[in-house]
């Protein structure tokens, strides 16, 4: 099956993972991942034996009482998204209605784990109140239980055991961190940082995340960012400051599927920015700023 992923989640970084990991270090530790999401990097870690425990943190509280149910109760959890994968037949969309609704009134993990499995894109959207209001994709049913299951029992495999769960402040979930361990860190699309979006339970402000990244190299901390990115010359938010001395490599993302549609064809990049004690502990140099694709392949080989 490959690196199992039981949670659909739109921005997870499941494709880039493994580009992702040529940037570890031998020696980690602990990885942490403050905004964890779907946890796509902390699964492919675990599977690739990048790391040897693990911190997922999120403030998106049904979120992290999923994770905790896939680690500690992946049996009963993949027996309830069956039951509700069944149950929906001939009603699928006043099914998908009724759960979300059941959902926003218990936060159930099983209703999350089936609402992300038939919303559209797999992306979640929230409302004023704080309440899941995505659509379903009337098109397809979900992930088969068989197949959810299968990822569920996959990724308790991986994580079980050695991962802690938090939820709360990414900064919080920071505080114990030391330089053997490495950071990951995904926040929300910086592009909306500053205002309130749909997809996001809160939102995270530039100029704090900033002071907080000053703080960590203070400390000497390894992390590596996911923050910003381009689509041909087009760039899409805020580059972190220069000040920070942070190492900025691109990684290929693929065709943009929005300049598709207007008759384009633009690649897309992800930035990746290593922290100063990162680049010293891995030997990169810490000039580079871009790295083709096939570059990447031939320079950082053996995950």
């Amino acid at each position: 099956m490959g690196v199992p992923h039981p949670i659909p989640y739109q921005g997870s970084k499941r494709s880039l993972a493994p580009e992702i990991l040529r940037y570890f270090p031998d020696d980690t530790e602990r990885l942490v991942e403050p905004f964890a999401g779907a946890a796509a990097v902390s699964l492919a870690a675990a599977y690739y034996h990048k790391a040897r425990r693990f911190l997922l943190n999120d403030v998106n509280g049904p979120l992290m009482d999923l994770w905790l149910k896939i680690l500690a109760e992946p049996q009963k959890l993949a027996e309830q998204y069956c039951q509700l994968w069944q149950q929906q037949a001939g009603q699928e969309r006043e099914y998908y209605d009724w759960v979300r609704d059941q959902f926003n009134r218990t936060h159930r993990p099983d209703y999350l784990l089936y609402l992300l499995a038939r919303c559209v894109k797999a992306s979640v959207r929230y409302n004023t109140l704080g309440e899941f209001n995505q659509s379903p994709d009337n098109r397809r049913r979900g992930a088969r239980p068989e197949t959810m299951a299968a990822h569920i029992h996959g990724a308790s495999q991986l994580l079980a055991g050695r991962t802690g769960v938090l939820c709360g402040d990414y900064c919080t979930a920071l505080q114990q961190t030391t330089p053997a361990d490495l950071i990951y860190m995904d926040p929300p699309y910086q592009g909306v940082s500053g205002r309130r979006d749909a997809r996001y339970v809160r939102k995270l402000s530039f100029a704090e995340f900033v002071e907080t990244l000053q703080e960590f190299n203070d400390r000497k901390l390894s992390y590596i960012v996911s923050y910003d990115g381009r689509t041909g010359p087009k760039r899409h938010g805020e580059p972190l400051p220069a000040g920070l001395n942070l190492t900025h490599i691109e990684l290929a993302a693929g065709v943009s599927s929005q300049a598709t549609l207007l008759g384009r064809r633009a690649k897309t990049y992800e930035s990746l920015y290593l922290s100063p004690a990162l680049v010293q502990r891995i030997g990169l140099s810490p000039t580079a700023t871009f790295i083709p694709a096939s570059e990447q392949l031939t320079l950082l080989e053996g995950v």
